[in-house]
């Protein structure tokens, strides 16, 4: 199969993360999108994340009903923080009857050279790449025109865990913005508060 692989911290996953990935696994090539629940970005720090697990859980419940799309917890076994290319290394051995293709959002299109390995990722994985809001498409990013770089239509969404996150801390509502599993989920544990 060739599997679409969605990273992120999933902080919480949202209805943006869901329309981005069910568009990846209707529209383009891809059989699967996996969700790689990141257990800490390199650029992000690690106190405004909840716990891993956590996070994970909520992935599987908002996804259990789509065949479609999966979750991975594979970086949870590896050296924090985990780089991408590591990642797609050790999938690779697990599961080498797939192949695997990145999905990013064309702001990290831009600073994807800073990346560790990022020509190896470019030649041996490729790049399926989704429009994201204050993205110039006509920016100068020669990136954009790679062959093993594939633009995919998908809606422009602007939505942030960061918001959500901030809405649940100032008691406003978060319906729509996540799954109703996911909120419920959020709710019971008291999560982010």
């Amino acid at each position: 199969m060739k599997i679409g692989l969605f990273f992120g911290s999933f902080n919480p996953i949202h209805i943006g993360h869901l329309i981005i990935a069910n568009t990846m696994a209707t529209t383009t090539d891809l059989d699967q999108v996996w969700f790689v629940v990141s257990p800490q970005n390199p650029f992000k720090k690690a106190t405004s994340l909840l716990h891993a697990f956590d996070r994970f859980d909520m992935v599987q419940q908002a996804i259990a009903d789509n065949s479609r799309l999966r979750a991975t917890d594979i970086e949870f076994s590896m050296p924090k923080p985990s780089y991408t290319i590591d990642t797609l290394t050790r999938l690779g051995e697990k599961f080498p009857q797939h192949t695997f293709r990145l999905i990013m959002g064309e702001d990290n299109l831009t600073q994807f050279v800073n990346w560790k390995n990022y020509q190896q990722i470019l030649d041996k994985y490729g790049l399926y790449v989704y429009p994201r809001p204050g993205v110039s498409g006509t920016a100068e990013n020669t990136l954009r025109h790679h062959d093993q770089v594939q633009l995919v239509d998908a809606p422009l969404l602007d939505i942030s865990a960061t918001f959500i996150r901030d809405a649940i801390r100032s008691d406003r509502s978060i319906r729509y913005m996540v799954p109703d599993v996911v909120e419920e989920v959020i709710r019971r544990k008291k999560f982010y508060l």
